[in-house]
């Protein structure tokens, strides 16, 4: 098929809004187009402010909805309010169908939500980071994406609007998708910017690119943060050069 002729996901009215839901997806997405990111435009905000509505893992736990500010919904201690992560933690690897994600008895993830997600971060730096690689590996199995996305997202003024972009995602096969390096842009104890450094190869082609999260600790868990308007970025890179590498 001519390249004119392939359809481009990139230029969907719900793609920015729906990226955030299937990172997995759209950089499979940019391997197989091979074309140039046209981002679009960002979800626009609603007209009123919204109400806050794997592989084997820890025995699955109801989440709470009121857990202090502060603590653990699943009683991991470490609390950080400050710092950065220099150097790669330990870590374990494990996969959701191809793609990997890291787990710590220290970092997490420390249990498995009802719908059989891996969830609950340590309150640190690292606990974002482990939170924002995971967020990379759960929609590559669709059947977790609707209750792990109602779970991951937090409250704020975007979560209705990004919610409603959650859609038509579908699994692709031959593809491979790893984390090889991050770097953490930010952190204040409140939220992260953390950016990973991903590669996928799908037909003999590979692609590298960097993808950033936008978090937020809420409900004793660290959360895609629905203040944003567009809480997931990426953007293809030559190499991997200023991360800290990092990965399966």
């Amino acid at each position: 098929m001519a390249e004119d002729d392939t359809p481009n996901p990139f230029t969907r009215p719900g793609f920015i809004a729906g990226a955030v839901v299937v990172a997995a997806l759209i950089v499979t997405a940019i391997i197989l187009t091979v074309l140039n990111l046209n981002r679009g435009s960002e979800v626009t905000p609603p007209t009123s402010t919204p109400t806050s509505t794997a592989s084997s893992g820890p025995t699955p736990s109801a989440e709470p909805s009121g857990t202090a500010e502060g603590a653990s919904v699943c009683g991991l201690d470490g609390e950080k309010l400050s710092g950065n992560v220099t150097t790669a933690p330990a870590t374990e690897w494990a996969f959701i169908r191809t793609v990997g994600y890291p787990t710590s008895p220290e970092f997490g993830p420390a249990d498995t939500g009802a719908g059989g997600y891996p969830m609950c971060f340590q309150h640190s730096p690292e606990g974002a980071l482990f939170a924002a690689a995971t967020a990379l590996a759960v929609p590559a199995d669709t059947a977790l994406v609707e209750p792990w996305i109602a779970y991951a997202l937090s409250d704020g003024t975007y979560r209705d609007a990004l919610l409603s972009e959650v859609s038509d995602t579908s699994e692709s096969s031959g593809t491979r998708l790893q984390t090889v390096g991050f770097r953490m842009l930010a952190y204040d104890g409140q939220t992260a910017r953390v950016d990973l450094a991903v590669r996928g190869s799908s037909q003999g082609t590979t692609v590298t690119a960097s993808t950033v999260y936008e978090l937020i600790w809420q409900d004793g868990d660290w959360k895609i943060n629905a203040n944003v308007a567009n809480p997931f970025d990426f953007a293809t890179i030559p190499d991997t050069s200023g991360y800290i590498s990092w990965g399966p």
